[in-house]
């Protein structure tokens, strides 16, 4: 904004601008998202005669692309003479980030020149707007693949959640002796970071280390960020502590606050906390939720309200809905509905989705039915065709053996056309990813995988295990809740690094939704019974379990 306020005044003073005026205040109306303000601009420029001039035509199509009016950016590039290669990347860039992929494979195909940009600009712009297959097929049919090609690739893949396939292709780019460049390995850090790969991401590290790679800020963010969430605290560490002190800047320190908070170390993430201050760097709204996050995981209510209440008023940062949305899961998980439901009242903005079902989670953990229902309704008001809110009540009526009301919940979501989002968990073995779903019996060792199951499920009984049926949301025998119960997805990926681990001692598992009650009792007595580390990471936090204990301390 300060940009465009400059260049309010300078036409104020009389002061004509140039051919190296206008490309910067088109950028900031861009990036401001506004239309408007960049029509002006378009007026401006006519009357100074300056549409001729290739640059700043090049930023006043990229100005209406990004702005999303693709029809004044069609009409400015069809009254110019004046089109280049890279004027069309800008354009069919546009086309592709608002969906038109067939207007920008249209133009694609009417460019004299085609240049290795212009390729990746395609392919690119097909990737972000879900086009996988025909990306893949424009892709095949390049004569040469260059780094840049490839890692649009990897990117694409990522972007579109095929976190298996980015990584594969980056491994196949190595087979086929194409250097990666610094942006490539940062998005096949990112892959690995998603997937929970710690193998991968491990070997990816090795490889940076002996071709002469430069631990570049970008680099070091995201080995952090992947050993991280791949629960390697340890190693998350040893590669903050090798990037230069004056390449740590608030991005890195963040990015180790948070891998801190999610696996459950508070004192580390106050520890890092301190520190960056102490370098002179100052806190934003992405550290203080960091922190207020390790303060939630550890259960420390009263140190989290500190915190929220220093970012408002000693650094004057205005809190996001984020904010007050751990602040809402920290006083739900200590059983203080009550207080949490005084602080919605009192927010500043209007509660969102995620804001009521931190509270709704709670109130189930704490079956206070009567709140429940209050807050779905406010849920269900709010987000009337997302599954959340019915599943949430759902399970609050399961919890106290409502069965009449489930089936009730369970009509309305089935007549409003609402689906249940499906549990699924990743799992690395032997630097392959595989990917399992609630009740998935698609698996090549299927049998072999639910024998092993069977068998854990029996030994751990011996233990003194037994199935939290409670989890299950049918009124159905409890013969039938045990095996229902069995399908889950993270207790398949258990079952599957047991028959094909080998000496794995850590098994890592990534889940997409929050894990269960039964299943983490029975991941606390298999981390007893097979004396190894398990891993899992759900939505909300990494469950470190050993020796029988989970990290957590049961309190999630």
């Amino acid at each position: 904004m300060t940009s465009i306020s400059y260049f309010l005044v300078m036409l104020k003073s009389n002061v004509r601008p140039n051919s190296l005026t206008f490309p910067f205040v088109l950028k900031s109306a861009a990036a401001l998202q506004e239309g408007w303000l960049g029509m002006e601009i378009h007026s401006d420029i006519l009357k100074s005669g300056l549409l001729c001039d290739r640059l700043v035509l090049l930023y006043l199509v990229d100005m209406y692309a990004k702005v999303g009016l693709l029809e004044c950016a069609s009409q400015v590039f069809d009254e110019s003479s004046a089109t280049s290669t890279l004027l069309c990347n800008v354009l069919i860039n546009g086309y592709c980030r608002v969906g038109k992929w067939v207007q920008a494979m249209e133009l694609f195909e009417v460019m004299p020149e085609k240049y290795g940009s212009t390729w990746s600009t395609l392919i690119n712009g097909l990737m972000k707007a879900g086009e996988i297959k025909k990306a893949m097929e424009i892709w095949h049919s390049l004569d040469e693949r260059d780094v840049v090609s490839w890692t649009t690739m990897i990117n694409g893949f990522s972007q579109n959640g095929q976190h298996e396939k980015a990584l594969s292709m980056f491994a196949k780019m190595l087979e086929e002796g194409v250097r990666p460049n610094d942006r490539t390995i940062v998005c096949a850090l990112l892959a690995c970071a998603k997937v929970g790969a710690l193998e991968t991401g491990t070997r990816i590290h090795d490889y940076i280390l002996s071709n002469g790679f430069t631990l570049k800020k970008g680099i070091t963010d995201a080995l952090v960020d992947m050993y991280a969430k791949c629960g390697s605290i340890e190693n998350a560490s040893r590669a903050f502590d090798m990037a230069e002190e004056e390449e740590k800047d608030l991005r890195t320190w963040s990015v180790m606050i948070w891998g801190c908070a999610i696996n459950g170390y508070l004192d580390k993430a106050l520890n890092c906390f301190n520190k960056m201050k102490s370098t002179g760097i100052k806190p934003d709204g992405v550290v203080f939720l960091a922190i207020i996050t390790a303060c939630l995981h550890a259960g420390n209510v009263d140190q989290g309200l500190r915190f929220f209440s220093e970012m408002k008023h000693d650094y004057s940062i205005e809190p996001t809905m984020k904010h007050y949305a751990v602040i809402v899961d920290l006083y739900g998980r200590a059983g203080r509905l009550n207080q949490a439901l005084k602080f919605i009242n009192n927010m500043s903005i209007d509660p969102d989705f995620v804001i009521w079902g931190a509270l709704f989670s709670a109130c189930r953990a704490h079956k206070n039915i009567e709140m429940a229902e209050y807050v779905s309704e406010k849920l269900l008001e709010l987000e009337p065709k997302h599954p959340g809110g019915y599943v949430f009540l759902s399970n609050v009526y399961a919890g106290a053996g409502k069965w009449q009301e489930v089936e009730r919940v369970r009509s309305k979501m089935k007549n409003k056309g609402v689906a249940k989002d499906p549990g699924w968990s990743h799992i690395e073995i032997h630097g392959q990813v595989t990917s399992f779903v609630a009740g998935d019996d698609f698996h090549d060792r299927s049998d072999e995988i639910h024998l092993k199951l069977d068998e854990i499920t029996r030994n751990a009984r011996e233990f003194g295990y037994m199935p939290e049926t409670d989890w299950v949301l049918h009124n159905i025998e409890e013969e039938e809740k045990e095996e229902s119960l069995g399908s889950h997805s993270e207790k398949l990926a258990l079952a599957f690094a047991l028959i094909s681990g080998g000496d794995l001692k850590v098994i890592r598992i990534v889940k997409n939704l929050k894990i269960c009650g039964d299943c983490h009792s029975l991941m606390k007595y298999a981390s007893k019974m097979t004396k190894r580390d398990i891993v899992v990471r759900d939505i909300k936090r990494f469950h470190h379990f050993k020796y029988g204990s989970c990290s957590c301390q049961d309190y999630w």
